[in-house]
Parts: structure tokens; sequence; C-alpha cells
């Protein structure tokens, strides 16, 4: 009796469509379809395998992997999907593996909707075809992700996971910013403590000592020990002392993916951010924020 590996997965867009009532792709429905068609064909089930939010191009997944250390100790005969997209959206990772390893591992692949079977020798040009259209569908989602993001940014829509330090989102309109005025009256002491000469890890041990809450446990409050480090480093400081969302201007897009195959974050040129001006009230004066420039500008250059 041949032994088959049933593999399942849901990305993140396929969670959306489940929050629609489409819930056709579910991890469950997935199983299902899948267990029913290895009874039929009389197989085994090795096991089942299922990656929950994760994409069709991340090898990270921990199930795949798992799957696939498996595969490569000859643990099953048979990897059984819903469709190929399930499996892999790229096309490098149906070469790698479902055209070269698969077969030197002597596995075969299936994929019932899509009707894919290494078997059948005919059938490898389509399975090429359909994996190039699974790419080109997650480039196209990944290009139209960022457009409506650059267009939210441009209309001054904050898309950060957590608000900057001294702000948090308005709670009836998670794209508005609104004044901590606990976290800021620490920004407004920071710059103060600036613009008097302080240095930065002068700043920082003044904070530390009085117990301020970094904030990296501030935007967690209510969730981290006691026992977790309360001391303030120089990085956070300066980032605050430059932040010009203090003027109660929104700056984004001042980092991005390389790509949506990458998970590498580069720096976007200042030329390039997207500023919109007054889309939110300012904790510091533009007046004592340049001056605060001025002194770390003096500062590093002597």
């Amino acid at each position: 009796m041949e032994r088959v590996a049933i593999y399942c997965r849901l990305s993140k867009e396929d969670i959306d469509k489940l929050k629609k009532g489409d819930d056709s792709g579910s991890i469950q429905n997935q199983k299902t379809l899948l267990l029913d068609y290895a009874k039929k064909q009389n197989w085994s089930v090795y096991d089942v395998f299922s990656d929950d939010d994760y994409s069709g191009t991340d090898q990270s997944r921990p199930e795949w992997n798992r799957m696939i250390k498996a595969a490569k100790m000859r643990k099953f005969d048979i990897v059984l999907c819903k469709t190929q997209s399930r499996f892999t959206r790229e096309v490098v990772i149906v070469e790698q593996y479902i055209h070269t390893l698969f077969p030197i591992w002597n596995i075969r692949f299936i994929s019932i909707v899509d009707h894919i079977d290494t078997k059948i020798k005919g059938n490898k040009k389509a399975r090429q075809i359909n994996a190039l259209i699974n790419e080109w569908y997650v480039e196209d989602l990944s290009l139209n992700v960022r457009t409506v993001y650059k267009q939210k940014m441009k209309v001054g829509e904050y898309l950060g996971a957590y608000a900057p330090y001294g702000y948090k989102k308005d709670s009836k309109n998670k794209y508005k910013l609104v004044v901590d005025e606990e976290a800021a009256n620490v920004v407004k002491d920071i710059f103060n403590m600036a613009l008097e000469g302080k240095s930065i890890k002068a700043i920082c041990d003044s904070l530390t000592s009085k117990g301020i809450i970094p904030p990296s446990l501030y935007k967690l409050k209510g969730t981290y020990s006691n026992e977790q480090h309360l001391k303030w480093s120089t990085t956070t400081v300066n980032r605050i002392l430059h932040n010009e969302m203090y003027l109660g201007d929104m700056v984004q897009h001042k980092a991005e993916k390389l790509d949506y195959k990458s998970k590498k974050i580069i720096a976007i040129p200042k030329k390039d951010w997207i500023i919109v001006r007054n889309t939110h009230d300012a904790i510091i004066q533009k007046e004592l924020f340049d001056e605060v420039q001025r002194v770390l500008d003096k500062r590093k250059k002597r």
C-alpha cells in the first residue's frame, strides 16, 4: 500500500476570504477533500502537514519543512495537495522539488483540483505554466498591496503596527494618531534635556533612574513582568530626538522589503519618504525641534 503525505496551507489572503464567508479553502476543507481522495485510492496516510497563515512563497513554513525532511528520509511515496499553489507559488521550488528532488527520492506529486500528477510525464509543461501563473499572481498581489499602502500613506493614514512613542491609535480610527499624554510628557522631557546640553547617554541614565518604562515595554503595557529590563538605550533616545512625527507630520515609507520574495528590509532615500503635514497634534514645536537638531549636529562634529 502506498503511503501519502497530505499537505494543506492557508495564507493571509485565504483567511480574508474566510471572513467573507468563502470557506472552500479552509484547512479543514482541504484536509477533508484530501483524506477522502486518499481513501478512494486506497492509500495509507503517513501524516497530515498543515501551515496556517503562511504565504506560498515562504520557505520557512514549519510543517512544509517537516514534510520535506520526512520526504528526504523516504517516509512516504506521494505528496498530495489540493492545488499546486498550496505546495508553492514559486517556479524555482517547483523545479527544485517537484521536478528534481521528488523523482530522485521516488516521490510522486499530485494536486487534485488542477490535475497535476508527476506520474503523467506529459503534463510537466502544465506544471511549469501553473507555477509561472502562481508566481505572477503573488507578484501582482504584492504590487497591488504596495500601491494601496502608498495611497493610504499619501492621504496621511498611519499604517504602523504600533503608534510612535508619545502617541496612540485613535480608538475610532486606527489610521489616525492621538497624543498619549503620559508618554508625550516623557518625549518633551527628552527634548528639553537635549536642549540643556545633556548627552544622549545622560538622558538615558536619567530616564532609567526615574523608573520610566522604555518604549519597547511601554507599548506592551500590562503584559510585561517587573523583572524585564527597564533600561533606556541610546538608540531609542536618539531615534526619538530625530523623529519628525513629533511635529504633527506623518512621515512614512522610510523602509520597505526588497521584494515580495525577500524578508530583507532596505532603507528608502529621504527624498522618497512620504510626508503629509499636520495630520495629528504636535508634541514638540518646530522651533524646539530645530534647535535640538542644531545641538545634536554640533555635538556630532566635535
